[in-house]
């Protein structure tokens, strides 16, 4: 394609933001953004509006908002602004009247090598499950989650001392230049893709709920530690403690160490010194460095146990 491509990004999170960016610094032809519609939030649920499209208006870019992605209207706005190349980064999943109106196709970024960790929350998963690598993909969007050709990938370490949000950092920048290599060769023709390759048992990830962000104090330290920074700093790995009978508070642990050790003690067992917190797993002991009590703000172990006037909160933790 000899001229400048005409590109629609959509996106929402911050992480979508590095790329726009990185879009708008090298001078492309950006004709419009698509975002979610602004959401109510905090206490007053006053209405929020999102990453990008603050960095919309902050470069007076066109904006849309739709709602409903299939309505008759948001696809009218779409087509007037004739994109010869759409670019997705953390937005939702697109209908085929969305992905299929550009010539030069629909890819999107994700936060992993696929085919693994498909899903809403890649970058979580893959510290959970204690990953030492992962990496971004660029694919051409298909009518399945995930699935679509690759254009490229890029690999990048996780290091022990790696969370969740370290790693959202990592893939930011990787990403957005991974983006722009992208673009690139599908400008100037050069693109060769490739089918995703078809594993059995691809490593999933799935959407962060209460459910599957609860500490399970029968596992393993590390695999408690790695659920830990898996979830830092948010929405953050959580248990429910007991500060007086029947008065459970909900205890978010957002940084610890964890060692391996031989003992007797029972799981959850704590011990409290003057600086730290000890609590006993299975094969060892999960130490809490950044906690947060509900009723309470977030703070240093060290500093939460120099507000303490007794112990009674420290005698058990339970899922409750």
């Amino acid at each position: 394609m000899t001229q400048r491509p005409r590109i629609v990004f959509m996106g929402t999170p911050e992480f979508a933001v590095a790329t726009l960016q990185k879009l708008i610094d090298k001078n492309y032809n950006v004709v419009g953004v698509i975002t979610a519609p602004d959401k109510p939030a905090g206490r007053g649920k006053k209405l929020r509006k999102s990453a990008v499209k603050l960095f919309a208006e902050q470069h007076g870019l066109p904006l849309l908002q739709p709602v409903n992605l299939k309505s008759d209207e948001f696809n009218k706005q779409l087509q007037a602004l004739n994109p010869d190349l759409q670019i997705v980064v953390a937005f939702r999943m697109l209908p085929e009247i969305v992905w299929r109106l550009p010539k030069l196709g629909t890819f999107n970024l994700h936060a992993s090598l696929l085919p693994d960790y498909r899903g809403a929350a890649p970058i979580n998963w893959a510290i959970i499950n204690g990953e030492t690598q992962t990496g971004v993909t660029t694919f051409f969007i298909d009518d399945k989650i995930d699935t679509g050709e690759i254009i490229l990938q890029e690999k990048v370490s996780i290091t022990p001392d790696d969370n969740a949000s370290s790693l959202h950092d990592k893939l930011m920048l990787t990403g957005s230049d991974l983006v722009i290599k992208t673009v690139d060769l599908i400008t100037k023709g050069n693109m060769k893709t490739v089918a995703q390759p078809k594993v059995e048992m691809p490593k999933k990830a799935p959407k962060l709920h209460a459910g599957n962000t609860e500490i399970n104090w029968q596992d393993t330290a590390e695999n408690i530690h790695n659920l830990i920074r898996g979830l830092s700093y948010y929405p953050g790995a959580w248990t429910t403690i007991n500060i007086q009978e029947n008065d459970p508070k909900k205890l978010i642990i957002y940084k610890s160490r964890f060692e391996y050790a031989k003992h007797d003690e029972p799981v959850r067992n704590i011990t409290a010194g003057k600086k730290e917190l000890k609590i006993a797993v299975k094969d060892g002991y999960i130490y809490p460095e950044i906690i947060k009590l509900q009723g309470k703000k977030m703070m240093d172990v060290t500093a939460f146990l120099n507000g303490l006037r007794d112990d009674r909160w420290l005698k058990i933790i339970s899922n409750i």
